[in-house]
Parts: structure tokens; C-alpha cells; sequence
């Protein structure tokens, strides 16, 4: 059967929700979101508890209010009236283990049990237990800040095949979504996500995998669309706060979510699907102060040449609307002052995250060789 994560909206959080619909209603119904809906038989726990299966209503619920839809983002999710989440995509789990095609193992972790932050662990075992130290991959998933886990089988195929490629020691982040918990949570969790993988620096922390086996003077950060956002954000608050014991050697960003309030060339030429980003992030962040708000638009992040980091890859997508705001981000670091190298990667006749949909395709392939690249560059 299908399973549908949900959970309910507290009533502040309601209002606001409602309110944005009544003004989405006037505008446009942000449906821009390219992934795929996936139908499973089983799942496995989670990590957390508060998360790990469907959330029952209460009891007193109305059947009116359990059936009525208040919002809606087609094959995305559903908010209903008595404030309910379902989650229509991103809702498949596949356990952690041995996988046998690429040698590597994987193990769930709780970071923080109060906040329902947790990860997916990976260690390459072609020869165990590794000769030396190993680069550290910490990767944060996409899904517009609402849908997605490191445990659905796109993400956890995607780091297993990474993670052997690359030899590295794979960190896969799952932080608190919106709308139940809006942005910036998402990047706020994953901050707290990255500070418990830095504690493991100097053989400290609970995890062996870390403080025996990866090299915290090589670490680096990725993620997809809102996960490459979030990469972005951490990059600049490592250069900005520090990271006691660990040393971010490169960021790689894949397909970026960024925005911005001007419309940039190719974007002006779309402007029915530059209205539905726009809608689409106020829905995730309800406090935002609009599209140049420093989180989804760089140019307006004063600390933006702060990046801790030594070399930035961006990858784009020919047929992306969000290709121009990458490109964008290239010249944007480039002028800030930044001391490191950034290199962009533009991938022709493909859009938006194209290689999670596709990853045996030979453009999927390609690109996933030049991020095993960037990270294997001396």
C-alpha cells in the first residue's frame, strides 16, 4: 500500500498557512516542484519517533475536516483543515544495511532526539577497515524544504553510489520540513547536524565510523536544490563562525535554489513558472521578507565572500528555470571577494535535478563523475 508520512500543523502555524492560500488563490498555485510520486509496500522505522509513521487525527475530528483539503500542491502534498500534512512524494524508506552492489554499509544515527534531527551514515567496506582516513561527505537533500528524507530509496541509492566512487565517509542529513516546521529550521537544524559531525573531530563522539575513520581535514558539503541551498548557507556560516577541528575543503551544489525578486534573462521569459517559485518559497518560508531575502538569494547575503571553503562547484541544467540563478551565484562569489576557485557545470538538454529521476542515464552518469571528481582533487 501507500504510505503517507503526515502530521499535524499547530495553530499558529495553521493561520499563516491558510492566510498565504487565500493570497495563492489570487496569484498562482505553486505546483513547480519536478520529482516523481512513489508507491511502496513497507517501511521501516525511522529514526525518530514523531516522524516514523502516519499521524492518526484526533479523535474528535470532524469527518468534514479529516476530508476537506484547505491547500494543495499537486502530487506534492496536501494541508487539510484540521491541519493534517500528507505528504503525496518522498514518503518511500528503505532500511540502512549492507548494500552489495556498491560495498557500502549504511546506519541510521539520532543527533538531536528533542528536534527530530537524525542522518543515514555510509562507509565504503571494499577493504575494511580503510588502510587510511577518508574524506567526509556531508549531503543534504532537496525537495523544496518540504518533501524528501536520506532514508527514501532516491537518496539512499544516491549516496551509496557516491560514497563508493568517491571512497569517502557519506553523512546524509535529515532535517525538520516544512510546513510543519518552516524555513529557516531546515537550515538552522542542519547547522546543529554539521556542529555533531565536526564534535567527532580529534577521535572524539560517539559515532566510530567518524572518529576513526574519517578525515576532518577533508570534508566536504553537498546537496540538491534546497539541499544545495542549505550547503550554501552552511558554507557561509562556517566562514563566518568557524568549525572548530574540521576544514571545509569544497562545497558542491547541484542545481541550486536560489531566487531573487529581478527577474534574471531566462527567467523573465517564464514568468508563469518564475510566479510559482516565488509562491512556492513564501509557502515554505511564511515569514519571509520576499525573494531577496538573504536565504534564497545570495546577492543580498553581505557575508557571501565569507564562504568557508577553498573551492565551490555549481552544476546546472540547460532546460532549468533555476539554471541563470547558478550561473548568477558564479559571478556573485567571484566579485565578493572570495579567496577560493568556484567552477560551474552545465549540463545540456536536462532539467532540474534530472539525475535522481534518471541516474543510469549517460548525462546522470557524467555528472555524478564530475562531483566524485571534485571531491577526489587533490
Amino acid at each position: 500500500m501507500k504510505l503517507l508520512i503526515t502530521q499535524k500543523l499547530t495553530e499558529s502555524n495553521l493561520l499563516i498557512l491558510l492566510a498565504w492560500t487565500r493570497v495563492y488563490d489570487k496569484v498562482v498555485k505553486p505546483v513547480w516542484i519536478p520529482t516523481t510520486t512513489t508507491q511502496i509496500s513497507s517501511s521501516p522505522p525511522l529514526p525518530f519517533s514523531h516522524n516514523s509513521s502516519s499521524t492518526t487525527m484526533d479523535d474528535s475530528a470532524s469527518s468534514t475536516d479529516t476530508d476537506q483539503v484547505a491547500y494543495e500542491i499537486p502530487t506534492i502534498l496536501k494541508v487539510y483543515k484540521n491541519g493534517r500534512i500528507e505528504r503525496l512524494q518522498g514518503v518511500q524508506v528503505l532500511p540502512p544495511g549492507f548494500h552489495p552492489e556498491t560495498n557500502v554499509e549504511s546506519k541510521d544515527v539520532v543527533i538531536s532526539q528533542e528536534h527530530g534531527i537524525s542522518a543515514r551514515l555510509y562507509i565504503p567496506k571494499t577493504t575494511y577497515p580503510p588502510p587510511q582516513k577518508l574524506p567526509l561527505l556531508v549531503y543534504f537533500h532537496g525537495g523544496a524544504f518540504l518533501i524528501e528524507t536520506p532514508f527514501s530509496p532516491t537518496y539512499h541509492n544516491l549516496l551509496n553510489t557516491v560514497v563508493s566512487e568517491a571512497n569517502v565517509i557519506g553523512v546524509s542529513v535529515h532535517y525538520r520540513r516544512a510546513p510543519e516546521h518552516p524555513v529557516p529550521v531546515a537550515h538552522q537544524d542542519s547547522w546543529a547536524a554539521l556542529k555533531w559531525v565536526a564534535s567527532h573531530a580529534g577521535g572524539n563522539g560517539p559515532e566510530e565510523w567518524l572518529k576513526e575513520h574519517a578525515d576532518f581535514g577533508k570534508v566536504f558539503l553537498s546537496g540538491d536544490s534546497a539541499g544545495a541551498n542549505i550547503s550554501s548557507y552552511l558554507g557561509i556560516r562556517v566562514g563566518t563562525e568557524g568549525l572548530p577541528g574540521v576544514k571545509v575543503a569544497g562545497i558542491a551544489l547541484v542545481h541550486p535554489y536560489f531566487w531573487g525578486e529581478e527577474a534574471l534573462e531566462g527567467e523573465a521569459k517564464r514568468p508563469e513558472d518564475g510566479a510559482k517559485v516565488q509562491q512556492l518559497w513564501r509557502f515554505s518560508c511564511p515569514s519571509t521578507s520576499g525573494s531577496d531575502d538573504p536565504i534564497i538569494n545570495p546577492a543580498k547575503d553581505p557575508n557571501l565572500g565569507k564562504l568557508g571553503c577553498e573551492r565551490v562547484l555549481v552544476c546546472v541544467a540547460e532546460k532549468d528555470l533555476l539554471k541563470d540563478r547558478g550561473w548568477y551565484y558564479k559571478d556573485l562569489v567571484d566579485k565578493s571577494g572570495w579567496s577560493g576557485v568556484v567552477e560551474v557545470l552545465e549540463t545540456k538538454e536536462e532539467n532540474h535535478v534530472f539525475h535522481l529521476f534518471n541516474p543510469s542515464c549517460e548525462n546522470a552518469k557524467l555528472l555524478l563523475h564530475r562531483i566524485v571528481s571534485f571531491i577526489k582533487q587533490d
